[in-house]
């Protein structure tokens, strides 16, 4: 993605008014979507508001959790949001997503059937996949060497220039993977020891963030911290001498995917937002400018990609075999992280 691209395009379609923003009388026709920071081609934007008369009124959250904290203080009235895997399924159990009229949405049939009815909506009735991806180390190897696995987020050696996910899931993920974990744990001896882990990480950190590691990794202000794959081929263009490893402990794969709440005042608006952003060119040209891998099955083949572009876009089934996704956790887990966060921030 063009990062600063992606900035003047917040600034022009974040609006400040989501607040009755239905379509019904003389009103303009509007959709409000919330989606992650630094992923959408904001071309396609204008070109579904083209298409269809239909308003885009844009807005971004950095993590899964910031956007349920939103979602659950409530006052502001979104139709699509885009959550990680897990995050669908605990949205789905707490009865805040709306069914889906896939009437609305024919491009569905275009997503890859091995992305449909999986464990966070098995049913397909809440959700459409937006993209794919895993989670890797992204590092500055003149400066850290070269890294193969988790262990170097924890090396002393690399004490000042590690940076660290500032949200509780993903910090936690790393941890458990590196000691040998489940990604999805519940065990409280398995869950206390990566606490400790991270607390004894915390000094050596430059710092926890989400985009700002952008910013961080492409300057060399930092030189090591784990990310989204697709993310790396941004920071890349500014940065060539950064690198991208999958570790070798294993890592997080996800599907992000679009859903629409059940407090929507626009669904239909929503469901046409949804069937747009499907499309095979649609979600090929979004997948080439943000880095992330397409669910639609033809829109591969629509994109140019080098070897490293196809390496992190589309790992072999080898290294994927190492992978987990994350699922929902049970209330009390919940409560856990919740507590750890708070202790480990403060």
């Amino acid at each position: 993605m063009k990062k600063a691209v992606s900035l003047v395009m917040c600034a022009v379609f974040i609006v400040c008014v989501f607040a009755g923003c239905g379509g019904s009388g003389g009103e303009k026709q509007v959709v409000n979507v919330y989606n992650w920071g630094e992923y959408i081609d904001p071309v396609l934007l204008d070109e579904f508001e083209a298409e269809t008369g239909i308003k885009v009124n844009y807005k971004t959250y950095e993590s899964n959790e910031q956007m349920y904290s939103v979602l659950r203080q409530g006052g502001v009235n979104y139709d699509v949001v885009i959550p990680s895997d897990y995050m669908v399924s605990r949205l789905i159990d707490e009865d805040m997503l709306a069914e889906l009229n896939f009437d609305n949405i024919p491009n569905y049939a275009l997503v890859d059937d091995s992305l449909k009815n999986m464990t966070y909506d098995p049913e397909n009735k809440y959700s459409v996949p937006y993209m794919w991806g895993t989670v890797g180390i992204i590092y500055d190897p003149g400066v850290v060497g070269e890294v193969t696995g988790w262990g170097a987020l924890f090396d002393e050696a690399n004490a000042g220039q590690i940076l660290m996910f500032d949200n509780s899931r993903d910090a936690m993920g790393i941890a458990l993977k590196y000691l040998g974990y489940s990604l999805n744990t519940t065990d409280e001896a398995e869950l206390a020891a990566a606490f400790d882990l991270l607390k004894k990480q915390k000094p050596i950190l430059q710092g926890y963030v989400m985009d700002q590691i952008f910013d961080k990794l492409e300057s060399g202000e930092a030189a090591i911290g784990p990310y989204y794959a697709g993310d790396y081929l941004t920071m890349l263009e500014n940065n060539p001498n950064l690198k991208f490893c999958i570790p070798e402990e294993g890592t997080n794969v996800f599907v992000d995917a679009m859903c629409i709440l059940k407090s929507a005042e626009n669904k239909e608006n929503a469901e046409a937002f949804i069937n747009f952003m499907t499309g095979a060119q649609v979600s090929a040209t979004n997948s080439d400018f943000i880095g992330y891998t397409s669910p639609v099955g033809d829109a591969k083949a629509l994109l140019e990609l080098d070897e490293t572009a196809e390496a992190v876009r589309y790992p072999s089934d080898e290294v994927l075999a190492h992978c987990e996704a994350f699922t929902n956790l049970p209330q009390e887990t919940l409560d856990f992280y919740d507590s750890m966060w708070v202790q480990l921030k403060s």
